[in-house]
């Protein structure tokens, strides 16, 4: 091909041979969405393709839309295009989108992390020419311990609290990282309570096959069990009325961003779990690597770094400009500007 197959607009990401958007932020005719965060999945559009395990989340999130749901492999022609959508491991539903125009193949890759959880189909690596990729955590200070001890750090955490009869109160954005907590917590220290926003997406989760423990709404709790209860909510709800039912409780937020030294003193939480649904700077290496693409273009996050390494090592590197930000905002408007302090020099997002 003599010009690249997918450019900016103001709309967003344009396939220009087939004629279709990718996570579009202004209403288009035809959008292919990734996964349904906020930033990615947006209102408006007249036509959505999205991954099959992913209809509902965007159901549950935009309504009545026109959804086109796509196993994931399976391929469809549109305008030339050869379009297949593939694992990302970010949520569930979420996927990377790959076009073939002419045998040159270009892969957006949306939001993903590499590490497998039991919530969302694994990360595929897959092969092309050009591999769009995002760079949330773009800085090699991000480096993720295992999962697996990070939900041994949150059990002992509540099980501490559940012994003074204390509440422990996790925090986290409702789509995704709500669901991957919930699925690592031991429901034998005590019951697991969840705030309305997060109780909507168990169901969508549940609908999928996904298993998860059993979680009630706070109404369903004896306020003599509340001691020893965990509690999951988005970020929004810290400082709220409806926390404030539980009296004296131990809060605590997951995210990435927690490595930051000071995040959680800015969060103004008790502990802080580094837990992230983005790849952190080893993933992302190994993602990129593993496309076997010449070319990499770098979306939202620490664009300028990740850009200069890959220079570096030989390959063609830019960045795309692009509206995608907080996979949190939805959650957490009213926190993000305390976030942002800690963020910010990092050119990063909240994950």
């Amino acid at each position: 091909m003599s010009a690249d197959m997918v450019i900016v607009r103001r709309e967003g990401l344009y396939c220009v041979p087939g004629d279709f958007y990718i996570d579009p932020w202004r209403p288009v005719e035809r959008a292919v969405i990734t996964h349904g965060h906020g930033d990615h999945a947006r209102g408006g559009h007249q036509h959505y393709l999205t991954a099959a395990e992913g209809v509902n989340v965007l159901r549950s999130r935009l309504g009545q839309v026109d959804i086109t749901g796509l196993a994931y492999g399976e391929r469809v022609l549109h305008n030339g295009v050869t379009v297949s959508l593939h694992p990302a491991g970010h949520v569930l539903g979420s996927a990377q989108v790959r076009m073939e125009y002419r045998g040159e193949v270009w892969v957006a890759s949306g939001d993903y992390k590499v590490e497998p959880d039991r919530t969302c189909t694994p990360f595929e690596p897959v092969r092309c020419d050009t591999f769009i990729t995002e760079s949330t955590f773009g800085l090699p200070i991000y480096q993720w311990r295992p999962q697996q001890e990070i939900e041994d750090d949150i059990n002992a955490w509540w099980a501490a609290n559940a012994a003074q009869q204390r509440t422990s109160v996790l925090l986290g954005y409702s789509f995704g990282k709500a669901q991957r907590m919930l699925s690592g917590l031991d429901s034998g220290i005590g019951p697991i309570v969840c705030h309305g926003a997060v109780q909507n997406l168990n169901q969508v989760y549940r609908e999928e096959g996904v298993w998860l423990p059993p979680t009630l709404m706070v109404d369903q709790v004896a306020k003599s069990e509340l001691g020893s209860a965990l509690v999951l909510a988005p970020p929004s709800a810290a400082g709220s009325p409806w926390i404030k039912r539980f009296g004296d409780y131990s809060d605590a937020f997951a995210s990435g961003w927690m490595q930051l030294r000071g995040a959680r003193r800015r969060r103004g939480v008790d502990r802080g779990f580094v837990l992230s649904d983005h790849a952190d700077w080893p993933g992302l290496l190994s993602a990129i690597t593993a496309t076997g693409a010449a070319r990499v273009i770098v979306t939202h996050g620490s664009i300028a770094v990740l850009v200069r390494w890959l220079q570096q090592q030989g390959l063609q590197a830019s960045g795309f400009d692009t509206e995608y930000g907080d996979d949190e905002a939805e959650d957490a408007a009213p926190a993000a500007a305390s976030l942002s302090l800690a963020t910010s020099a990092e050119g990063g997002r909240d994950a």
